[in-house]
């Protein structure tokens, strides 16, 4: 089993952005001790509750504070950016690191409308463009395109695109490049997505296929104590669904909300998403969920509130498969 975090940054509701950046970096020099084999950040825009917005910087900052862990983006807003810049700053982040960058790209908006139009400079949605611009992409990134861009590094970061269905799998695919499953956001289409992935890769920008998942997991000392850590998650992503203050309650904020019937359901739904439990239940789910979707590379994701135990259930995962 292969482990990586992915990292949104989410932010506990007494630290402030600059807190909640240091304490992402000290995670990722004890990721880098514990054997964790990459750090990605994701890329959210107008929240409160999410400090990530800049995955390429934040790959640099935590690069230069380790020594050998991969960083990567998971994943950049790719519709609003131009294909050509963005893989100038892959190239970049190349030289100054060599041989740890990845590189994750989505389709995402970014936010609503109005957000979506301030990052793409007022230009027209081009979510449907995604397909051709990941192919420009492709392009300025091999060393066989006809436009490379700089610098001209030996070798080429490697590159996903993100998804959550047979699409997203079946276009990665095709164009010979990784692939990462938002298990976290869409548990449902995880094993047909995989197969459809497995079934229709082509050698291309990657000589063999990589396939990965991303998941809310939640390790405690026991299945008890993951779920009195997990009730700060619960309502934090009740709230950023809901479009509400989206940084992460204290336990004792979160066990004080008053739920509706609808919020109760709401927080079961979202609990299809997650792993929670001691360590002998992580392990069980996890496997289970790797030999259901024939992926052995998996992306974690802990948004909890206190940091020494997000820290602690990190360190009991990857203990599970040391």
């Amino acid at each position: 089993m292969e482990l990586g975090i992915l990292e949104q940054m989410a932010q506990p509701k007494d630290k402030s952005a600059e807190e909640t950046v240091a304490d992402t970096i000290e995670m990722a020099q004890l990721a880098e001790k514990l054997g964790y084999g990459r750090y990605w950040f994701a890329e959210h825009h107008a929240t409160k509750g999410m400090a990530s917005s800049s995955p390429e910087i934040m790959m640099a900052a935590v690069a230069s504070k380790t020594s050998k862990i991969k960083v990567g983006s998971g994943g950049i807003l790719l519709p609003q950016y131009s294909s050509y810049k963005l893989a100038a700053h892959l190239f970049q982040l190349q030289a100054l690191f060599p041989g740890r960058i990845e590189a994750g790209v989505g389709r995402s908006p970014g936010g609503g409308e109005r957000i979506r139009s301030l990052l793409a400079d007022g230009k027209p949605s081009q979510l449907d463009d995604y397909p051709e611009k990941l192919r420009d992409l492709i392009t300025f990134l091999s060393k066989s395109g006809k436009v490379r861009a700089a610098p001209r590094t030996e070798d080429s970061p490697e590159l996903f695109s993100l998804g959550l269905g047979e699409n997203s799998a079946k276009l990665a695919a095709e164009l010979g490049i990784g692939y990462v499953y938002g298990h976290f956001i869409n548990p449902s289409r995880g094993e047909a997505a995989h197969q459809d992935y497995r079934d229709h890769f082509k050698e291309g920008y990657l000589p063999k296929p990589i396939q990965r998942s991303a998941v809310f997991i939640i390790c405690g000392e026991t299945d008890e104590h993951a779920e009195e850590l997990a009730v700060s998650q619960d309502i934090w992503l009740l709230r950023v669904e809901k479009g509400l203050d989206s940084r992460i309650p204290s336990i004792g904020e979160a066990n004080k909300v008053m739920l509706s019937e609808k919020d109760k359901k709401k927080i079961q739904d979202n609990r299809k998403r997650m792993i929670i439990g001691g360590p002998n239940k992580v392990k069980r789910e996890l496997d289970q969920l790797s030999n259901e979707y024939q992926c052995f590379d998996w992306l974690v994701l802990t948004n909890i509130y206190d940091f020494k135990e997000k820290q602690q259930s990190y360190r009991r995962i990857m203990e599970l498969y040391s």
